[in-house]
């Protein structure tokens, strides 16, 4: 069992280093979107909260990074999002394939909205 992590860096640590790269992508694209959102961990994972609410989490998993931005914003981004695994509220990137960071960028300027 993981243990607890107490910010963002201390999440990313546990993982492998190509995994800690995409992870640092996510936070960093996340960040350049929502200038003014503040880093917590939240649900046990990396969380981007505004006005007081989550705006969007992220999380590594061993073949992927699931994000997630809420089950409105993937309805809203469904075409773009056809070749993603999707349930409720969750995207996730497969680490074979490039990270859509455009898309991410979207989606939290999006959820930004709401």
């Amino acid at each position: 069992m993981r243990k607890a992590a107490q910010d963002f860096d201390d999440y990313f640590q546990d993982f492998p280093p190509e995994v800690q790269a995409r992870l640092e992508s996510m936070r960093t694209t996340i960040q350049a979107a929502a200038p003014e959102a503040s880093e917590a961990i939240s649900y046990a994972i990396p969380t981007y909260k505004l006005r007081g609410k989550n705006l969007v989490h992220f999380a590594g998993y061993a073949k992927h990074i699931g994000f997630y931005p809420g089950s409105k914003a993937l309805e809203l981004f469904a075409a773009e999002l056809g070749d993603y695994k999707t349930s409720k509220g969750t995207v996730q990137f497969p680490h074979d394939r490039p990270l859509p960071l455009e898309l991410v960028t979207r989606m939290v300027e999006w959820c930004k909205r709401r």
